[in-house]
Protein backbone atom coordinates (compact mmCIF):
# COMPACT_ATOMS: atom_id res chain seq x y z
CA UNK A 1 0.00 0.00 0.00
CA UNK A 2 1.45 3.32 -0.40
CA UNK A 3 0.70 4.21 2.70
CA UNK A 4 4.12 2.25 3.06
CA UNK A 5 5.48 4.35 0.60
CA UNK A 6 8.35 6.55 0.88
CA UNK A 7 8.40 9.27 3.44
CA UNK A 8 8.21 11.53 0.51
CA UNK A 9 4.72 11.15 -0.36
CA UNK A 10 2.90 13.51 1.97
CA UNK A 11 0.11 12.77 4.39
CA UNK A 12 -2.35 14.59 2.54
CA UNK A 13 -1.94 12.56 -0.52
CA UNK A 14 -1.35 9.40 0.65
CA UNK A 15 -4.79 10.02 2.53
CA UNK A 16 -6.50 11.37 -0.95
CA UNK A 17 -5.33 8.59 -2.89
CA UNK A 18 -6.12 6.32 0.23
CA UNK A 19 -9.72 8.05 0.06
CA UNK A 20 -10.19 7.47 -3.81
CA UNK A 21 -9.38 4.09 -4.08
CA UNK A 22 -11.60 2.93 -1.32
CA UNK A 23 -14.26 5.01 -2.68
CA UNK A 24 -13.91 3.28 -6.22
CA UNK A 25 -13.63 -0.11 -4.85
CA UNK A 26 -16.67 0.63 -3.01
CA UNK A 27 -18.95 2.05 -5.75
CA UNK A 28 -17.75 -0.66 -7.57
CA UNK A 29 -18.18 -3.51 -5.44
CA UNK A 30 -21.88 -1.67 -5.10
CA UNK A 31 -22.47 -1.83 -8.72
CA UNK A 32 -21.68 -5.29 -9.46
CA UNK A 33 -24.18 -6.40 -6.37
CA UNK A 34 -26.62 -3.45 -7.96
CA UNK A 35 -26.14 -6.00 -11.46
CA UNK A 36 -26.71 -9.24 -10.25
CA UNK A 37 -29.23 -8.55 -7.68
CA UNK A 38 -30.95 -6.41 -10.84
CA UNK A 39 -30.55 -9.64 -13.53
CA UNK A 40 -32.32 -11.87 -10.22
CA UNK A 41 -34.97 -9.57 -10.08
CA UNK A 42 -35.90 -9.11 -13.83
CA UNK A 43 -34.81 -12.85 -14.33
CA UNK A 44 -38.06 -13.71 -11.40
CA UNK A 45 -39.71 -10.78 -12.62
CA UNK A 46 -39.87 -12.03 -16.42
CA UNK A 47 -40.74 -15.21 -15.43
CA UNK A 48 -43.57 -14.30 -12.95
CA UNK A 49 -45.18 -12.39 -16.93
CA UNK A 50 -44.47 -16.01 -18.25
CA UNK A 51 -46.29 -17.81 -15.74
CA UNK A 52 -49.50 -15.37 -15.73
CA UNK A 53 -49.60 -15.60 -19.62
CA UNK A 54 -49.21 -19.54 -19.40
CA UNK A 55 -51.77 -19.43 -16.63
CA UNK A 56 -54.11 -17.14 -18.96
CA UNK A 57 -53.82 -19.49 -21.93
CA UNK A 58 -54.42 -23.03 -19.31
CA UNK A 59 -57.40 -21.77 -17.93
CA UNK A 60 -59.28 -20.74 -21.17
CA UNK A 61 -62.36 -23.01 -21.62
CA UNK A 62 -61.42 -23.41 -25.62
CA UNK A 63 -58.09 -23.97 -24.96
CA UNK A 64 -58.98 -26.88 -22.51
CA UNK A 65 -61.95 -28.47 -24.89
CA UNK A 66 -59.50 -28.88 -27.71
CA UNK A 67 -56.38 -30.37 -25.69
CA UNK A 68 -58.76 -33.00 -24.40
CA UNK A 69 -60.10 -33.61 -27.50
CA UNK A 70 -56.41 -34.55 -29.11
CA UNK A 71 -55.74 -36.18 -26.00
CA UNK A 72 -58.42 -38.51 -26.71
CA UNK A 73 -57.22 -39.20 -29.97
CA UNK A 74 -54.67 -41.62 -30.94
CA UNK A 75 -52.51 -38.59 -32.82
CA UNK A 76 -50.22 -39.84 -36.03
CA UNK A 77 -47.24 -37.68 -36.76
CA UNK A 78 -47.21 -36.34 -40.53
CA UNK A 79 -48.55 -33.76 -42.91
CA UNK A 80 -51.54 -34.00 -42.54
CA UNK A 81 -51.50 -33.43 -38.47
CA UNK A 82 -49.08 -30.63 -39.14
CA UNK A 83 -51.73 -29.37 -41.37
CA UNK A 84 -54.74 -29.44 -39.28
CA UNK A 85 -52.90 -28.44 -36.21
CA UNK A 86 -51.70 -25.14 -38.24
CA UNK A 87 -54.86 -24.28 -38.98
CA UNK A 88 -56.77 -25.36 -35.99
CA UNK A 89 -58.06 -22.89 -33.00
CA UNK A 90 -55.30 -23.50 -30.73
CA UNK A 91 -52.28 -22.56 -32.91
CA UNK A 92 -54.42 -19.32 -33.29
CA UNK A 93 -54.98 -18.53 -30.07
CA UNK A 94 -51.67 -19.31 -29.26
CA UNK A 95 -50.56 -16.96 -31.60
CA UNK A 96 -52.72 -13.93 -30.43
CA UNK A 97 -51.28 -14.44 -26.84
CA UNK A 98 -47.96 -14.61 -27.81
CA UNK A 99 -47.76 -11.43 -30.06
CA UNK A 100 -50.16 -9.85 -27.25
CA UNK A 101 -47.72 -10.14 -24.42
CA UNK A 102 -44.57 -9.74 -26.68
CA UNK A 103 -43.75 -13.55 -25.51
CA UNK A 104 -40.81 -15.46 -27.51
CA UNK A 105 -43.11 -18.20 -28.00
CA UNK A 106 -46.63 -20.04 -26.36
CA UNK A 107 -46.60 -23.66 -26.99
CA UNK A 108 -49.61 -25.51 -26.19
CA UNK A 109 -48.85 -29.75 -26.07
CA UNK A 110 -51.08 -32.68 -25.01
CA UNK A 111 -50.84 -35.08 -22.15
CA UNK A 112 -47.97 -36.86 -23.28
CA UNK A 113 -45.43 -33.25 -25.00
CA UNK A 114 -46.60 -33.41 -28.60
CA UNK A 115 -46.58 -29.86 -29.85
CA UNK A 116 -50.29 -29.02 -30.36
CA UNK A 117 -49.50 -25.18 -30.93
CA UNK A 118 -45.81 -23.99 -31.88
CA UNK A 119 -44.52 -20.41 -33.61
CA UNK A 120 -43.18 -22.54 -36.14
CA UNK A 121 -45.72 -24.49 -37.98
CA UNK A 122 -43.12 -27.44 -38.78
CA UNK A 123 -42.75 -28.46 -35.81
CA UNK A 124 -46.31 -28.90 -34.90
CA UNK A 125 -47.01 -32.93 -34.22
CA UNK A 126 -43.46 -33.40 -32.68
CA UNK A 127 -42.39 -33.75 -29.00
CA UNK A 128 -41.46 -30.84 -27.32
CA UNK A 129 -37.34 -30.56 -26.96
CA UNK A 130 -37.69 -29.95 -22.87
CA UNK A 131 -38.68 -31.68 -20.36
CA UNK A 132 -42.37 -31.49 -19.96
CA UNK A 133 -43.18 -34.17 -17.17
CA UNK A 134 -43.67 -31.51 -14.17
CA UNK A 135 -46.14 -29.91 -15.87
CA UNK A 136 -47.73 -32.52 -17.17
CA UNK A 137 -48.05 -34.10 -13.26
CA UNK A 138 -49.86 -31.31 -12.14
CA UNK A 139 -47.21 -28.86 -11.21
CA UNK A 140 -46.37 -25.07 -12.74
CA UNK A 141 -43.15 -24.20 -12.71
CA UNK A 142 -40.63 -21.76 -14.18
CA UNK A 143 -37.55 -22.22 -15.43
CA UNK A 144 -34.83 -21.05 -17.63
CA UNK A 145 -33.92 -23.66 -20.45
CA UNK A 146 -32.59 -23.65 -23.76
CA UNK A 147 -35.07 -25.03 -26.56
CA UNK A 148 -35.37 -24.75 -30.07
CA UNK A 149 -35.84 -21.18 -30.66
CA UNK A 150 -32.83 -20.29 -27.48
CA UNK A 151 -32.50 -19.53 -24.34
CA UNK A 152 -35.34 -18.32 -22.21
CA UNK A 153 -37.61 -17.93 -19.24
CA UNK A 154 -40.34 -20.03 -19.09
CA UNK A 155 -43.42 -21.08 -17.12
CA UNK A 156 -45.23 -24.28 -17.87
CA UNK A 157 -48.78 -25.10 -16.85
CA UNK A 158 -50.45 -28.41 -16.67
CA UNK A 159 -54.26 -27.56 -18.82
CA UNK A 160 -56.88 -29.64 -16.92
CA UNK A 161 -59.46 -31.41 -18.69
CA UNK A 162 -62.90 -29.27 -18.19
CA UNK A 163 -65.39 -31.65 -17.24
CA UNK A 164 -63.29 -33.94 -14.26
CA UNK A 165 -60.79 -30.36 -13.19
CA UNK A 166 -58.38 -32.91 -12.17
CA UNK A 167 -57.19 -34.62 -15.14
CA UNK A 168 -53.88 -33.09 -16.94
CA UNK A 169 -54.73 -33.16 -20.39
CA UNK A 170 -51.51 -30.88 -21.81
CA UNK A 171 -49.31 -28.37 -20.85
CA UNK A 172 -49.01 -24.58 -21.53
CA UNK A 173 -45.24 -23.36 -21.97
CA UNK A 174 -44.56 -19.92 -22.23
CA UNK A 175 -41.26 -18.51 -22.85
CA UNK A 176 -39.68 -14.91 -22.76
CA UNK A 177 -36.15 -14.64 -24.62
CA UNK A 178 -33.38 -13.71 -22.10
CA UNK A 179 -32.71 -11.01 -24.92
CA UNK A 180 -35.17 -9.07 -23.18
CA UNK A 181 -34.15 -9.44 -19.93
CA UNK A 182 -30.71 -8.42 -21.22
CA UNK A 183 -31.99 -4.65 -23.00
CA UNK A 184 -34.08 -4.27 -19.45
CA UNK A 185 -31.10 -4.85 -17.28
CA UNK A 186 -28.94 -2.68 -19.53
CA UNK A 187 -31.10 -0.12 -19.63
CA UNK A 188 -30.84 -0.15 -15.33
CA UNK A 189 -27.67 -0.68 -15.13
CA UNK A 190 -26.74 2.58 -17.44
CA UNK A 191 -29.36 4.36 -14.93
CA UNK A 192 -27.50 3.10 -11.82
CA UNK A 193 -24.57 3.93 -13.50
CA UNK A 194 -24.91 7.50 -13.66
CA UNK A 195 -26.01 7.29 -10.43
CA UNK A 196 -22.60 5.56 -10.01
CA UNK A 197 -20.56 7.52 -11.74
CA UNK A 198 -22.30 11.22 -9.95
CA UNK A 199 -21.59 9.50 -6.41
CA UNK A 200 -17.81 8.60 -7.18
CA UNK A 201 -17.46 12.04 -8.11
CA UNK A 202 -18.91 13.67 -5.05
CA UNK A 203 -16.96 11.00 -3.52
CA UNK A 204 -13.66 12.23 -5.05
CA UNK A 205 -14.50 15.53 -4.25
CA UNK A 206 -15.70 14.91 -0.55
CA UNK A 207 -12.13 13.43 -0.18
CA UNK A 208 -10.44 16.00 -1.64
CA UNK A 209 -11.83 18.17 0.98
CA UNK A 210 -11.67 15.93 3.64
CA UNK A 211 -8.04 15.86 2.92
CA UNK A 212 -8.02 19.50 3.32
CA UNK A 213 -9.73 19.26 6.39
CA UNK A 214 -7.22 17.01 7.82
CA UNK A 215 -4.09 19.17 6.69
CA UNK A 216 -5.97 22.11 8.68
CA UNK A 217 -6.63 19.95 11.56
CA UNK A 218 -3.02 18.43 11.76
CA UNK A 219 -1.60 21.85 10.80
CA UNK A 220 0.32 20.66 7.91
CA UNK A 221 2.43 17.86 10.09
CA UNK A 222 3.38 14.97 9.32
CA UNK A 223 2.94 11.56 10.57
CA UNK A 224 6.45 11.51 11.73
CA UNK A 225 5.84 14.72 13.70
CA UNK A 226 2.19 13.80 14.95
CA UNK A 227 4.33 10.91 16.65
CA UNK A 228 6.87 12.44 18.10
CA UNK A 229 4.02 15.48 19.75
CA UNK A 230 2.81 11.79 21.11
CA UNK A 231 5.71 11.14 22.57
CA UNK A 232 6.25 14.21 24.17
CA UNK A 233 2.69 15.42 25.33
CA UNK A 234 2.78 11.03 27.28
CA UNK A 235 6.44 12.20 28.98
CA UNK A 236 5.17 15.09 29.70
CA UNK A 237 1.82 14.24 31.54
CA UNK A 238 3.29 10.98 32.96
CA UNK A 239 6.30 12.97 34.38
CA UNK A 240 4.64 15.86 36.03
CA UNK A 241 3.41 15.17 39.78
CA UNK A 242 -0.02 16.23 39.34
CA UNK A 243 -3.23 14.35 38.21
CA UNK A 244 -4.85 15.00 34.85
CA UNK A 245 -8.00 14.06 33.61
CA UNK A 246 -9.49 15.20 30.66
CA UNK A 247 -12.83 14.85 28.62
CA UNK A 248 -13.82 15.98 25.50
CA UNK A 249 -17.03 18.75 24.66
CA UNK A 250 -19.04 15.46 25.17
CA UNK A 251 -17.68 14.69 28.79
CA UNK A 252 -15.92 11.51 27.61
CA UNK A 253 -12.51 10.54 28.98
CA UNK A 254 -10.01 10.99 26.51
CA UNK A 255 -6.61 11.46 29.01
CA UNK A 256 -5.81 9.96 32.34
CA UNK A 257 -2.08 10.44 33.74
CA UNK A 258 -0.75 8.00 36.00
CA UNK A 259 -0.51 10.34 38.83
CA UNK A 260 -4.64 11.09 38.75
CA UNK A 261 -4.50 7.18 38.32
CA UNK A 262 -3.27 7.12 41.55
CA UNK A 263 -4.64 9.84 43.59
CA UNK A 264 -8.18 9.32 42.24
CA UNK A 265 -8.09 5.71 42.41
CA UNK A 266 -10.18 5.29 38.76
CA UNK A 267 -8.45 3.62 35.92
CA UNK A 268 -11.15 4.36 33.07
CA UNK A 269 -10.94 3.78 29.61
CA UNK A 270 -10.86 5.72 27.02
CA UNK A 271 -14.39 7.45 25.73
CA UNK A 272 -16.23 6.19 29.06
CA UNK A 273 -18.65 8.59 30.58
CA UNK A 274 -16.83 10.65 33.32
CA UNK A 275 -20.50 9.97 35.46
CA UNK A 276 -19.25 5.67 35.20
CA UNK A 277 -15.47 5.66 36.14
CA UNK A 278 -15.75 6.02 39.59
CA UNK A 279 -15.10 9.56 40.65
CA UNK A 280 -16.49 10.83 44.28
CA UNK A 281 -19.87 13.26 44.25
CA UNK A 282 -17.36 16.13 45.46
CA UNK A 283 -15.14 15.43 42.21
CA UNK A 284 -17.14 15.05 40.07
CA UNK A 285 -19.48 18.21 41.22
CA UNK A 286 -16.11 20.17 40.86
CA UNK A 287 -15.36 18.91 37.64
CA UNK A 288 -18.43 19.36 35.82
CA UNK A 289 -18.49 23.04 37.43
CA UNK A 290 -15.09 23.84 35.94
CA UNK A 291 -14.99 27.19 37.01
CA UNK A 292 -11.23 27.09 38.03
CA UNK A 293 -11.19 27.70 41.89
CA UNK A 294 -9.41 25.76 43.58
CA UNK A 295 -11.56 22.78 45.70
CA UNK A 296 -10.61 20.20 48.57
CA UNK A 297 -11.88 16.86 48.43
CA UNK A 298 -11.55 13.63 50.27
CA UNK A 299 -10.49 10.83 48.52
CA UNK A 300 -10.12 7.57 50.57
CA UNK A 301 -7.48 8.46 52.86
CA UNK A 302 -6.33 10.99 50.66
CA UNK A 303 -6.94 15.14 51.10
CA UNK A 304 -6.68 16.35 46.83
CA UNK A 305 -6.85 19.88 45.51
CA UNK A 306 -8.62 19.80 42.39
CA UNK A 307 -8.93 22.24 40.02
CA UNK A 308 -11.29 22.53 36.68
CA UNK A 309 -10.93 24.50 33.75
CA UNK A 310 -13.17 24.31 30.45
CA UNK A 311 -10.69 24.42 27.13
CA UNK A 312 -11.90 26.14 24.27
CA UNK A 313 -10.47 27.23 21.01
CA UNK A 314 -11.88 29.88 18.23
CA UNK A 315 -15.02 30.29 20.68
CA UNK A 316 -15.61 26.25 19.82
CA UNK A 317 -15.86 23.98 23.30
CA UNK A 318 -13.53 21.44 23.29
CA UNK A 319 -13.70 19.88 26.91
CA UNK A 320 -12.61 19.96 29.96
CA UNK A 321 -9.09 19.65 31.95
CA UNK A 322 -9.25 18.80 36.02
CA UNK A 323 -5.54 19.02 37.69
CA UNK A 324 -5.18 16.81 41.12
CA UNK A 325 -2.64 17.90 43.61
CA UNK A 326 -1.67 15.37 46.75
CA UNK A 327 -2.37 17.35 49.85
CA UNK A 328 -1.93 14.65 52.05
CA UNK A 329 1.50 15.19 53.33
CA UNK A 330 0.52 18.74 53.90
CA UNK A 331 -2.92 17.81 55.67
CA UNK A 332 -0.82 15.83 58.13
CA UNK A 333 1.96 18.61 57.99
CA UNK A 334 -0.73 20.84 59.82
CA UNK A 335 -2.43 18.62 61.81
CA UNK A 336 1.02 17.68 63.45
CA UNK A 337 1.37 21.88 63.25
CA UNK A 338 -1.90 22.28 65.08
CA UNK A 339 -0.93 20.28 67.87
CA UNK A 340 2.68 22.20 68.21
CA UNK A 341 0.93 25.27 67.76
CA UNK A 342 -1.76 24.08 70.86
CA UNK A 343 1.57 23.35 73.12
CA UNK A 344 2.69 26.31 72.67
CA UNK A 345 -0.47 28.43 73.46
CA UNK A 346 -0.50 26.14 76.35
CA UNK A 347 2.55 26.87 77.64
CA UNK A 348 2.64 30.72 76.97
CA UNK A 349 -0.86 30.73 78.74
CA UNK A 350 1.65 28.79 81.55
CA UNK A 351 4.29 31.37 81.45
CA UNK A 352 1.80 34.36 81.53
CA UNK A 353 0.16 32.93 84.61
CA UNK A 354 3.14 31.54 86.27
CA UNK A 355 4.73 34.97 86.17
CA UNK A 356 2.12 36.73 87.56
CA UNK A 357 2.09 33.97 90.64
CA UNK A 358 5.59 34.71 90.54
CA UNK A 359 4.95 38.33 91.07
CA UNK A 360 2.31 37.77 93.81
CA UNK A 361 4.86 35.55 95.52
CA UNK A 362 7.74 38.05 95.32
CA UNK A 363 5.21 40.69 97.12
CA UNK A 364 4.58 39.23 99.47
CA UNK A 365 8.27 37.89 100.74
CA UNK A 366 9.62 41.66 99.82
CA UNK A 367 6.93 42.84 102.54
CA UNK A 368 7.64 40.43 104.74
CA UNK A 369 4.55 38.21 104.98
CA UNK A 370 6.15 34.75 104.46
CA UNK A 371 3.10 33.06 105.95
CA UNK A 372 1.14 34.17 103.22
CA UNK A 373 3.45 33.19 101.07
CA UNK A 374 3.35 29.74 102.30
CA UNK A 375 0.04 29.51 102.42
CA UNK A 376 -0.14 30.44 98.48
CA UNK A 377 2.47 27.91 97.41
CA UNK A 378 0.27 25.39 99.03
CA UNK A 379 -2.80 26.42 97.14
CA UNK A 380 -0.60 26.16 94.23
CA UNK A 381 0.38 22.91 94.62
CA UNK A 382 -3.27 22.08 94.24
CA UNK A 383 -4.20 23.71 91.36
CA UNK A 384 -1.96 23.57 88.28
CA UNK A 385 -2.24 26.44 85.39
CA UNK A 386 -3.94 24.13 83.51
CA UNK A 387 -6.95 23.19 85.58
CA UNK A 388 -7.43 26.84 86.01
CA UNK A 389 -7.53 26.99 82.14
CA UNK A 390 -10.05 24.26 81.89
CA UNK A 391 -11.91 23.25 84.80
CA UNK A 392 -12.10 19.23 84.86
CA UNK A 393 -8.79 18.70 83.56
CA UNK A 394 -7.46 15.96 86.32
CA UNK A 395 -10.04 13.26 84.95
CA UNK A 396 -7.29 13.73 81.48
CA UNK A 397 -3.66 12.18 81.70
CA UNK A 398 -2.03 12.45 79.08
CA UNK A 399 -0.33 16.21 78.39
CA UNK A 400 -1.18 15.97 74.94
CA UNK A 401 -5.27 15.93 75.52
CA UNK A 402 -4.86 19.05 78.33
CA UNK A 403 -2.61 21.10 76.57
CA UNK A 404 -5.05 20.59 73.24
CA UNK A 405 -8.27 21.33 74.94
CA UNK A 406 -6.70 24.28 76.99
CA UNK A 407 -5.70 25.65 73.76
CA UNK A 408 -8.96 25.04 72.24
CA UNK A 409 -11.10 26.52 75.40
CA UNK A 410 -8.66 29.61 74.77
CA UNK A 411 -9.51 30.12 71.38
CA UNK A 412 -13.70 29.54 72.60
CA UNK A 413 -13.08 32.25 75.04
CA UNK A 414 -11.70 34.16 72.09
CA UNK A 415 -15.22 33.77 70.21
CA UNK A 416 -16.99 34.38 73.35
CA UNK A 417 -17.64 30.90 73.60
CA UNK A 418 -17.09 28.69 76.77
CA UNK A 419 -15.78 25.12 76.33
CA UNK A 420 -16.39 22.60 79.13
CA UNK A 421 -15.97 19.13 79.96
CA UNK A 422 -18.54 16.83 80.35
CA UNK A 423 -19.27 14.94 84.14
CA UNK A 424 -18.44 11.82 82.63
CA UNK A 425 -14.93 12.66 81.05
CA UNK A 426 -12.37 10.30 81.88
CA UNK A 427 -8.82 9.15 79.83
CA UNK A 428 -6.21 7.57 81.87
CA UNK A 429 -4.16 6.04 79.08
CA UNK A 430 -1.42 7.80 77.08
CA UNK A 431 -2.65 9.45 73.37
CA UNK A 432 -0.50 7.05 70.85
CA UNK A 433 -1.97 8.68 67.47
CA UNK A 434 -2.64 12.68 68.37
CA UNK A 435 -2.69 13.48 64.69
CA UNK A 436 -5.87 11.38 64.07
CA UNK A 437 -7.13 12.89 67.43
CA UNK A 438 -6.64 16.21 66.40
CA UNK A 439 -8.21 15.70 63.27
CA UNK A 440 -11.43 14.42 64.67
CA UNK A 441 -11.56 16.23 67.70
CA UNK A 442 -10.50 19.46 66.41
CA UNK A 443 -12.75 19.56 63.76
CA UNK A 444 -15.78 18.58 65.93
CA UNK A 445 -14.83 21.49 68.19
CA UNK A 446 -14.26 24.13 65.64
CA UNK A 447 -17.83 23.39 64.09
CA UNK A 448 -19.40 23.35 67.69
CA UNK A 449 -17.42 26.54 68.58
CA UNK A 450 -18.32 28.51 65.46
CA UNK A 451 -21.93 26.73 65.90
CA UNK A 452 -22.81 28.49 69.04
CA UNK A 453 -20.91 31.52 68.39
CA UNK A 454 -23.72 31.96 66.01
CA UNK A 455 -26.47 30.65 67.37
CA UNK A 456 -29.51 31.98 68.86
CA UNK A 457 -28.95 30.90 72.31
CA UNK A 458 -27.81 33.46 75.14
CA UNK A 459 -25.42 30.66 76.71
CA UNK A 460 -22.01 30.53 74.20
CA UNK A 461 -21.25 27.02 75.24
CA UNK A 462 -20.03 23.85 73.81
CA UNK A 463 -19.48 20.58 75.84
CA UNK A 464 -16.67 17.74 75.29
CA UNK A 465 -16.75 14.53 76.78
CA UNK A 466 -13.97 11.78 76.26
CA UNK A 467 -14.27 8.32 77.78
CA UNK A 468 -11.74 6.03 77.41
CA UNK A 469 -12.87 2.14 76.60
CA UNK A 470 -9.27 0.24 76.63
CA UNK A 471 -7.56 1.72 73.88
CA UNK A 472 -10.56 3.37 72.18
CA UNK A 473 -11.46 6.75 72.66
CA UNK A 474 -14.87 7.78 72.62
CA UNK A 475 -15.89 11.86 71.94
CA UNK A 476 -19.40 13.46 72.24
CA UNK A 477 -19.15 16.71 71.70
CA UNK A 478 -22.64 18.92 71.99
CA UNK A 479 -23.28 22.83 71.53
CA UNK A 480 -25.97 25.21 72.32
CA UNK A 481 -26.60 26.19 68.56
CA UNK A 482 -29.55 26.37 66.45
CA UNK A 483 -28.71 22.75 65.42
CA UNK A 484 -28.48 21.71 61.53
CA UNK A 485 -31.26 22.11 59.50
CA UNK A 486 -33.10 19.81 58.69
CA UNK A 487 -32.75 19.59 55.03
CA UNK A 488 -28.58 18.55 55.73
CA UNK A 489 -28.92 16.00 58.83
CA UNK A 490 -28.76 13.20 55.72
CA UNK A 491 -25.58 14.80 53.56
CA UNK A 492 -24.27 16.55 56.76
CA UNK A 493 -20.88 14.47 55.83
CA UNK A 494 -21.22 14.63 52.49
CA UNK A 495 -17.91 16.89 50.67
CA UNK A 496 -18.83 20.35 50.06
CA UNK A 497 -21.83 20.19 52.52
CA UNK A 498 -22.06 23.25 54.71
CA UNK A 499 -23.97 25.42 56.73
CA UNK A 500 -21.74 28.64 55.98
CA UNK A 501 -21.02 30.04 53.30
CA UNK A 502 -17.72 29.19 51.60
CA UNK A 503 -16.99 32.54 49.99
CA UNK A 504 -13.00 33.89 50.59
CA UNK A 505 -12.12 29.85 51.87
CA UNK A 506 -9.51 28.36 49.80
CA UNK A 507 -11.01 25.20 48.67
CA UNK A 508 -14.19 26.11 49.92
CA UNK A 509 -16.40 24.54 53.20
CA UNK A 510 -17.76 21.22 54.09
CA UNK A 511 -14.30 19.25 54.46
CA UNK A 512 -13.80 18.81 58.09
CA UNK A 513 -16.83 16.39 58.63
CA UNK A 514 -16.41 14.51 55.44
CA UNK A 515 -12.10 14.59 56.70
CA UNK A 516 -13.17 13.67 60.42
CA UNK A 517 -15.36 10.47 59.15
CA UNK A 518 -12.43 9.36 56.83
CA UNK A 519 -10.56 9.19 59.59
CA UNK A 520 -12.57 7.32 61.84
CA UNK A 521 -13.57 4.91 59.25
CA UNK A 522 -10.21 4.11 58.32
CA UNK A 523 -9.25 3.22 62.20
CA UNK A 524 -12.43 1.11 62.46
CA UNK A 525 -14.34 3.48 64.24
CA UNK A 526 -16.53 6.18 63.21
CA UNK A 527 -18.78 9.93 63.67
CA UNK A 528 -21.97 10.31 63.90
CA UNK A 529 -24.29 13.15 64.09
CA UNK A 530 -26.10 11.34 67.06
CA UNK A 531 -28.75 14.96 67.44
CA UNK A 532 -29.05 17.43 64.96
CA UNK A 533 -30.33 19.96 67.69
CA UNK A 534 -33.49 22.21 68.49
CA UNK A 535 -36.22 19.78 69.62
CA UNK A 536 -37.31 21.43 72.55
CA UNK A 537 -39.48 24.75 72.53
CA UNK A 538 -37.47 25.99 75.60
CA UNK A 539 -34.35 26.00 77.52
CA UNK A 540 -33.40 23.86 79.91
CA UNK A 541 -33.49 19.73 79.57
CA UNK A 542 -34.40 17.98 76.36
CA UNK A 543 -36.54 14.70 76.54
CA UNK A 544 -33.02 12.76 76.69
CA UNK A 545 -31.82 15.06 79.55
CA UNK A 546 -29.23 16.94 77.76
CA UNK A 547 -28.79 20.46 78.88
CA UNK A 548 -27.25 21.50 75.55
CA UNK A 549 -30.20 22.13 72.81
CA UNK A 550 -28.17 22.38 69.57
CA UNK A 551 -26.56 19.75 67.68
CA UNK A 552 -24.39 16.86 69.59
CA UNK A 553 -21.94 14.59 67.74
CA UNK A 554 -20.27 11.61 68.78
CA UNK A 555 -16.90 10.15 67.41
CA UNK A 556 -15.52 6.85 68.23
CA UNK A 557 -11.51 6.07 67.68
CA UNK A 558 -9.62 2.34 68.20
CA UNK A 559 -6.55 2.12 68.63
CA UNK A 560 -5.38 6.05 69.55
CA UNK A 561 -4.85 5.07 73.51
CA UNK A 562 -2.19 3.06 75.08
CA UNK A 563 -1.12 1.98 78.43
CA UNK A 564 2.67 3.02 79.36
CA UNK A 565 4.91 6.29 78.99
CA UNK A 566 3.01 8.85 75.93
CA UNK A 567 3.80 8.25 72.22
CA UNK A 568 2.73 11.71 71.37
CA UNK A 569 5.84 13.48 71.58
CA UNK A 570 8.25 11.35 69.07
CA UNK A 571 5.27 11.87 66.27
CA UNK A 572 4.95 15.44 65.99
Amino acid sequence: MFLLGPRSVRLRTQILLLQVAVVGLTVGLVFGVFAYVSWQRLSDEYAQRALSIARTVASDPQVRTDVTRYADMQLKPGPELRQELAAGALETMANAARQRTDALFVVITDEVGVRLAHPDTARLGEKVSTDPSRALAGSEITIREHGTLGDSVRAKVPVLQPDSGSRVVGEVSVGISTEAVHAQLLRDLIRAGLLIVGALAAGIAGSVLLSRRWHGLTLGLEPAELAELVREQDAVLHGIGEGVVATDAEWRVTVVNDEGRRLLGIDPAPGADIDEIGLTPRVLEAFRAADGRPVQAAVGERIVVLTARKVARYGRPLGAVLSVRDRTDVESLTRQLDAVRSMSTVLRAQRHEFANRLHLLSGLLHTGRPRDAATYLDELLGSGPLGALLPGMETLRDPYLQAFLSAKAAHAREQGVQLRLGPNTWVEAAVSAPVDITTVLGNLLDNAIESAKIGQSPEKIVEAELVQEGGTLHITVADSGDGVPADLVDSVFVEGVSTRSGEGIAGGRGIGLALSQHVARARGGDVRLTDPGRRAPSAGLNDDGRTLQGAEFIARLPGVLSEGEPAWAEEI
